[in-house]
C-alpha cells in the first residue's frame, strides 16, 4: 500500500460500527465514522428504554476502536466525483472511499393525525419522547400500540408487564414474520399479559386523535398514548446527493454491496440493498453486512475482486416482557419454519442475543485498538464533538 487510505463511514449503528472496526484493523487505512449522537445506540433494547428496563445505550468508547477518529455530526450530502461529504456543522470530510451506514427509522405511515399524535421507538429521541409522555400519563390510562412487528410485540408485552392496559391493533395478523405455529406462544403471552389484540380486515388504523385510534371498520380505541411501530424508513441522503436508490431511498448496489453509481461507496446495513437478492431490515442482517462492505474495500484496495456478500440467518428473537419470550427459527435463507423456542428459555436466548451483539462489537473495537491509532495534526484525543453538532431529526 503506497499511500494512506482514507475510509469515511456515515452512520454509527450495527453496519457502521461492525464496518468501521474490520477497516480500523489494516495497516495504511484511517478510519473516520460520523454520527449524529455522541453514543452508540443498542436498537434491539429501545422498547426497554421505554420502561426503565435499559438505556439502550453504549460509550462509542467501548464499541468502537481506538483507531477510529469519531466525529459527532450530521452528513448532508456526498460529493461523489469530489470524494467529500459535507457536514451540517464541520468542516467537509474527504475520502478514498465511503461506507454508507445511516440505517432507517420510523417511516411516515401517510395516516392523518400521526405524525400530530403518535409516538414512536425507533430511535433513541423517539423513546425518550415516549418514556416521557407515559411518565405524564396516568398509569392507569390505556396506551395503543399500532403494527404487530417484532417492535410492536415487544413494546406492548413490555408495557403490560408493567402494569398497563395496552392495546394491541395488528391491522390483518398479529406477528406477520412469524410462522403460523410460532404465533399461538405469542398470543397466550399477551393474552397472559391483558394485552387486547385487534386484528383481521378491519384492523388498520385510519385515523389517529389525542383520545386514541380510529379503525378502518369504524371502531374507535380509546388510548392516552398512542405508539406506532409499523415501518421503517432510510434518510434521504442517497437521494439528496445524486446516488441511485429504490423506491424505498436505500442505496442500490450490486452482491459486493458496492453503490450501481460509485465503486468508492459501498453500504452497510438497512440503508443499503441488492435488487436481486434483498434483505430483512435487522440487527442480524447489519452485522454481517457492516464486516462485508469492510472486505469489499480492503480488497479493492489490495488490487482484488471483491467477492459477492453471502448472508445466513438463524430466526427471530423476541422479548415478551423481561420474564418471557419466543425465539423463531428460520432457514439461512430468513424463511421461517416451525421451531420455537418459548417462554423463560425465550426470554433466555433473546438476553443471550443481545449480550452477543454487544460483545461482538467490543470485541471488534479491542482488535481495532491493537495496532498504534493514526492521530491527525493538532488532535490529540481521535475524536472530535464539533460545538454546534446536532443530532438527527
Amino acid at each position: 500500500m503506497d499511500k494512506n487510505v482514507e475510509v469515511v463511514v456515515v452512520g454509527g449503528g450495527y453496519g457502521g460500527v461492525t464496518a468501521a472496526n474490520r477497516l480500523a484493523r489494516r495497516d495504511g487505512v484511517s478510519v473516520t465514522l460520523v454520527n449524529p449522537r455522541p453514543e452508540f445506540v443498542s436498537r434491539i433494547r429501545l422498547h426497554q428504554l421505554v420502561t426503565g428496563s435499559d438505556d439502550a445505550v453504549e460509550g462509542f468508547g467501548e464499541v468502537l476502536g481506538g483507531n477510529v477518529r469519531l466525529v459527532v455530526d450530521s452528513a448532508t450530502r456526498i460529493d461523489a466525483a469530489e470524494r467529500r461529504v459535507s457536514l451540517a456543522g464541520g468542516d467537509p470530510l474527504s475520502y478514498d472511499y465511503l461506507v454508507y451506514a445511516v440505517g432507517s427509522g420510523a417511516a411516515d405511515p401517510g395516516v392523518p393525525g400521526a405524525a400530530e399524535f403518535a409516538h414512536w421507538v425507533s430511535d433513541l429521541e423517539g423513546a425518550e419522547r415516549l418514556r416521557s409522555a407515559l411518565d405524564a400519563a396516568p398509569a392507569s390510562a390505556s396506551v395503543t400500540v399500532v403494527g404487530a412487528g417484532p417492535t410492536g410485540l415487544e413494546t406492548a408485552a413490555e408495557l403490560a408487564e408493567t402494569g398497563r392496559k395496552v392495546t394491541l391493533v395488528c391491522g390483518s395478523v398479529l406477528g406477520p414474520s412469524l410462522h403460523a405455529r410460532v404465533r399461538r406462544p405469542v398470543a397466550r403471552r399477551l393474552a397472559r399479559l391483558g394485552v387486547t389484540v385487534l386484528e383481521g380486515p378491519g384492523a388498520q388504523v385510519t385515523e389517529v386523535t389525542g383520545e386514541g385510534v380510529r379503525l378502518g371498520d369504524g371502531r374507535e380505541v380509546p388510548g392516552a398514548v398512542t405508539i406506532w411501530t409499523a415501518g421503517f424508513r432510510v434518510p434521504d441522503l442517497a437521494a439528496r446527493s445524486g446516488l441511485r436508490t429504490d423506491s424505498a431511498g436505500r442505496l442500490l448496489t450490486d452482491t459486493t454491496l458496492t453503490s450501481v453509481d460509485d465503486e468508492r461507496i459501498v453500504a452497510a446495513g438497512d440503508a443499503g440493498v441488492m435488487p436481486d437478492h434483498p434483505f430483512r431490515m435487522s440487527c442480524q442482517a447489519a452485522v454481517q453486512l457492516g464486516p462485508a462492505a469492510a472486505d469489499t474495500i480492503l480488497r479493492r484496495i489490495a488490487g482484488k475482486t471483491p467477492a459477492p456478500v453471502r448472508m445466513f440467518f438463524a430466526g427471530q428473537c423476541l422479548s415478551l416482557g423481561r420474564k418471557e419470550g419466543v425465539t423463531q427459527f428460520s432457514y439461512p435463507n430468513d424463511k421461517v419454519n416451525a421451531l420455537s423456542i418459548s417462554g423463560r428459555t425465550g426470554a433466555g436466548v433473546k438476553e443471550i442475543a443481545c449480550r452477543f451483539t454487544l460483545n461482538k462489537l467490543v470485541s471488534g473495537a479491542r482488535k481495532a485498538s491493537s495496532r498504534p491509532a493514526r492521530v491527525s495534526p493538532g488532535d490529540t484525543t481521535g475524536r472530535t464533538t464539533p460545538s454546534d453538532a446536532r443530532p438527527a431529526a
